[in-house]
């Protein structure tokens, strides 16, 4: 069984529909795919539509943005119950202040750049939690970069003075919020070293303490001499491991189930959350 519990839609910075991301797992073999669109779960309806007609059970969940420090930490959310007061406060908070962010940094573009944020929207749709990614897809539409990759790089990067910080929750209170809702929080791509996003071994073990479920271990943008280490504390800490694409679509050369979880860490997963497994 192959289960990818890390995907994105066009819900968030993906570019496959929640539907279209269903049957691309189908045809890369994946049987369990669970939708992690950022900051929102707007996608889930569409894609629990789908799995009857591509036989790819579904797992619902979430990727939130927060913050320790100045460390920018993602926390993947599953199986939570989609009533949430806070889960959906976050949502709504993230969707303006995503949009003010956006607005700024682009009109710090247009002083140099052809760029305009009502092309943005139109090609994304005003519903959409808009963030960089977008911005970097109008960038490539507009050749002043080839690719997302080299937009991140250059004129999107953390030192560039077109960029500005974004709101983000701590990581702690959103971990809370996930395990209030009924679900299980897990840690992203922790060692990710080339973006930056190391996460130190002191805030894992104190994460795991106050409850967080598991950690993606299997997945690209872990610096792979990192990556047994990462497994080791893991084990240690009492995290399950998880493995995962983390795929955008056209956005990122991740591919459809390169990373997997095993089915044991799902069954895990399912016996201690509110919701199902979504399936044919």
């Amino acid at each position: 069984m192959r289960i990818d519990l890390h995907t994105h839609s066009t819900y968030s910075d993906g570019t496959d529909t929640p539907a279209e991301l269903m049957y691309r797992a189908a045809q890369a073999g994946v049987d369990v795919l669970a939708l992690t669109d950022h900051d929102t779960i707007a996608g889930w309806g569409e894609a629990a539509q789908a799995v009857a007609t591509t036989g790819v059970s579904l797992v619902r969940g979430i990727e939130l943005t927060t913050r320790e420090g100045k460390k920018l930490i993602h926390l993947l959310g599953y199986l939570f119950n989609p009533a949430s007061a806070e889960i959906s406060a976050h949502c709504a908070k993230l969707f303006t202040a995503r949009r003010e962010r956006v607005t700024e940094m682009v009109e710090r573009l247009a002083k140099d750049y052809p760029i305009s944020l009502a092309a943005i929207v139109e090609r994304v749709g005003e519903n959409v939690p808009l963030g960089r990614p977008h911005i970097a897809d109008e960038l490539v539409r507009l050749s002043v970069v080839k690719n997302r990759q080299q937009a991140f790089a250059g004129l999107l990067h953390h030192k560039s003075p077109y960029y500005v910080p974004n709101y983000a929750p701590s990581t702690f209170q959103a971990l809370q919020w996930i395990k209030e809702a009924g679900g299980q929080a897990v840690l992203a791509h922790p060692f990710a070293t080339k973006r930056g996003g190391v996460v130190p071994e002191y805030l894992m073990r104190e994460l795991a303490e106050a409850g967080l479920f598991g950690v993606e271990v299997d997945h690209r943008e872990n610096d792979s001499a990192l990556i047994e280490p990462l497994r080791k504390l893991a084990l240690e800490i009492d995290l399950v491991t998880f493995g995962s694409s983390d795929f955008h679509g056209r956005g990122k050369p991740n591919i459809l189930g390169e990373n997997t979880t095993s089915p044991e860490g799902l069954e895990k997963l399912v016996a201690t959350s509110f919701l199902e497994v979504v399936t044919a």
